[in-house]
């Protein structure tokens, strides 16, 4: 059976720990009371490792899967429900709360959800698990941190380090382990013994504390490693004297990596902990040269810090090797960095790379690599949510950055919240963004056409309508051709959605006008002529809105663009429907979807979908055309107003259920919309695009005549 869930794959053997897997495994099944598991223990004891460990076990006992929540790198409490819908792949379009979007979401599956690494948004964390417990009865928390979420009915498994009475210990055969990874042939003896089972000891059986010794062996024996730790416990024991010693064990282990490090490997240390999650090496040459550490010399340094293991290389699927820290280390690095006081230079030095990237990847974004760009995004989430924190947020002492800055990127990456599926998250930057300062900017404007652009989108008519005649006005008080045309574009998609068809033709054609003028061609330019080819359908121009689309899909191939393809497709498979070639409609509708899937963007595939229900119900399957309806339905729910609340945009689906109701009856149409609005995304489109053989569809019902092409405009359905 296939898992579902998004558990990474492990990359060192486990050891030990198996009376408290076993221990786990018991909290986690059908039979345990509490719903609720918490995993603590002082960062370094291999809670992460124990917590995914016992997940990977318990996968086969959710149906909706095993879901990782990797919360090290935030840092803002206020993107926590973002964070966590991003994990689970739950997307949506409409103006709901991201809380209630999780939720719904959660209220009718099967799954276990895994926090690991909250302790910077505690209390957020517990609050939020506390009400997912109560609206989603068939989901289970495990949670892993230093401390308790502190949520009635929690049950905790406190981690201690590892035992080492003798060296046959847990302790002993991780040392040994790790070390005969990076000395081949290392094992232990009856003369080296000894000394490995005194150093588990005096480390305190602490994973981490003992993976960092046994990279020593590179250049070290064990006593002289013994002897070196001896020193730095010496060196840096002296803090509280009433903290436990396995806290003083493990930042003497971390403090002893440090201080065996160079000047220059120190230095790296503590300027990449302004990072979060993964990075690249492009990324620590830019943010990370300067005064004292020369940028040919970075490359070196990240690899003896990937030897030492400070930092760990991950390759992702894309080929692009990254870099992590573990939280405890990187907290550690950090506290360097701001005892030499270079916190702030770093922090402006790191939004600056993610502000050159996002502007690269708006480029690259109407381009052959718009894939590539959409991994390369999700990717860099974490870092490019630090650079918009550092860009709007102020401090203590010190003021926000420019807002002008914080404008830029948030209205740069549209992409990322149009394209890509992330429209509440892209909304609240956005807000931010335009909270800050009144006055009028080339960026202030595109952060203004961008929030039209995703309140639009959510359904959010009053908003978006307030801020593109806003922008209107300042674009044209300001002589900015570029806003202007954005901002007449994005109120023509709004006449569009509101069945103002004459209202849209004139502002988008305008629009297009414009973009001539100004030299501008990219993804939105393409999509304003799709929406126009909408426009003209809808009045009844059938033929001229297929040339249009026709045009665009062109121009797409042309340039490699994807994202828009699929709207352009999916209005030329409309029209070949209405035109009886039913072979091409589905070919063209399905493409469209698989494209839509692919960019996670909600809009454009539950749109095909509904068109694939329609053509399937032609073909002679209504049941299977019913499913799909359901499908449709549900993901409705996470766009916003279905089907836009136009009586254009519902015409097919009006028409299809007639058809459908008349061919089953109401109760089975009703049982089949209910067997859909059980998938979800990745499930709905899956049966879409694996559909029953035709043969067994024409069993149904024999294939009903095409259509004729003097179909009623009003029956073409259009994007956005």
């Amino acid at each position: 059976m296939e898992t579902v869930g998004n558990l990474p794959a492990e990359l060192t053997g486990f050891v030990g720990r198996t009376s408290e897997l076993a221990a786990l495994d018991a909290l986690l099944s059908p039979a345990a009371e509490s719903r609720l598991s918490t995993v603590t223990g002082v960062g370094g004891v291999g809670k992460t490792r124990l917590a995914l460990r016992a997940a990977r076990h318990a996968q086969d006992r959710f149906l909706g899967g095993v879901w990782l929540v990797d919360l090290s790198g935030l840092g803002d409490a206020s993107l926590l429900d973002h964070a966590v819908a991003e994990a689970l792949r739950l997307a949506d379009h409409t103006t709901r709360s991201t809380r209630s979007v999780l939720t719904e979401g959660l209220a009718g599956r099967e799954l276990l959800l895994v926090f690991d690494g909250y302790d910077r948004v505690h209390a957020e964390v517990a609050s939020l698990a506390a009400e997912l417990l109560r609206r989603a009865p068939g989901l289970r928390v495990l949670a892993a941190g230093r401390r308790p979420l502190g949520i009635t009915g929690e049950r905790l498994l406190p981690l201690a380090p590892l035992p080492a009475p003798d060296a046959r210990s847990d302790a002993v055969r991780l040392f040994a382990e790790r070390a005969a990874a990076v000395l081949p042939g290392f094992t232990v003896t009856p003369a080296n013994s000894g000394p490995v089972l005194e150093l588990c000891t005096r480390l305190d059986g602490l994973p981490l504390a003992l993976e960092l010794a046994a990279v020593r062996l590179r250049a070290l024996s064990v006593e002289q490693v013994l002897e070196r730790l001896d020193d730095r416990f010496r060196l840096l024991t002296g803090g509280d004297p009433t903290a436990p010693a396995r806290h003083r064990a493990l930042r003497t282990a971390i403090g002893w990596s440090h201080e065996l490090c160079t000047p220059g490997q120190r230095l790296l240390w503590a300027r990449l902990s302004v990072f979060a999650g993964r990075f690249d090496l492009d990324a620590v040459e830019y943010v990370c040269a300067g005064p004292d550490l020369a940028e040919e010399d970075i490359v070196e340094t990240v690899s003896a810090l990937v030897d030492q293991s400070v930092l760990s290389r991950e390759e992702g699927a894309d080929g692009l090797v990254r870099y992590r820290m573990l939280d405890t280390v990187r907290e550690y690095g950090a506290g360097w960095l701001a005892a030499l006081g270079d916190d702030v230079r770093m922090r402006r030095r790191h939004r600056d790379w993610y502000l050159g990237l996002a502007t690269w990847c708006e480029l690259d974004w109407f381009s052959p690599r718009q894939s590539e760009v959409a991994a390369r995004v999700e990717a860099e989430l974490p870092n490019l949510r630090l650079a918009l924190e550092f860009s709007l947020d102020g401090a203590a002492d010190r003021p926000p950055e420019d807002p002008a800055v914080g404008q830029y990127l948030a209205g740069t990456l549209w992409f990322c919240w149009v394209g890509c599926g992330r429209l509440a998250e892209g909304r609240h930057w956005l807000e931010r963004a335009l909270d800050l300062a009144a006055g009028r900017s080339e960026a202030r404007a595109k952060a203004m056409w961008v929030y039209g652009y995703v309140t639009l989108l959510q359904g959010d008519s009053v908003t978006a309508l307030d801020v593109l005649q806003q922008c209107r006005s300042e674009a044209e008080a300001a002589d900015n051709g570029t806003a202007m045309a954005y901002a007449v574009h994005r109120l023509g998609c709004l006449a569009l959605v509101s069945d103002d068809m004459p209202r849209a033709e004139r502002f988008i054609g305008d629009a297009l006008l414009r973009y001539r003028r100004i030299g501008e061609l990219n993804s939105n330019v393409l999509m304003a002529q799709v929406e126009l080819a909408m426009a003209v359908a809808f009045q009844g121009d059938l033929d001229q809105a297929v040339t249009l689309a026709a045009e665009a899909r062109d121009i797409c191939h042309d340039h490699g663009e994807r994202w828009t393809l699929a709207y352009a497709l999916y209005v030329l498979g409309y029209a070949a429907w209405l035109g009886g070639d039913r072979a091409e409609a589905r070919r063209l509708a399905e493409e469209a979807l698989a494209i839509d899937h692919a960019f996670r963007d909600l809009v454009g595939a539950v749109l095909a979908l509904e068109l694939l229900a329609l053509i399937t119900e032609d073909e002679g399957a209504p049941h299977e055309a019913a499913v799909l309806q359901g499908a449709a339905g549900r993901l409705w729910a996470s766009v916003g107003l279905r089907l836009f609340g136009s009586r254009f945009f519902n015409a097919p689906h009006v028409l299809c259920e007639a058809r459908v109701r008349a061919a089953l009856g109401d109760d089975a149409y009703a049982a089949a919309l209910s067997e859909g609005e059980r998938f979800g995304l990745d499930a709905a489109v899956h049966r879409a695009l694996h559909r029953p053989s035709p043969a067994a569809a024409t069993r149904e019902r024999p294939a009903r005549k095409a259509p004729a092409r003097s179909a009623a405009p009003a029956e073409v359905v259009a994007p956005e």
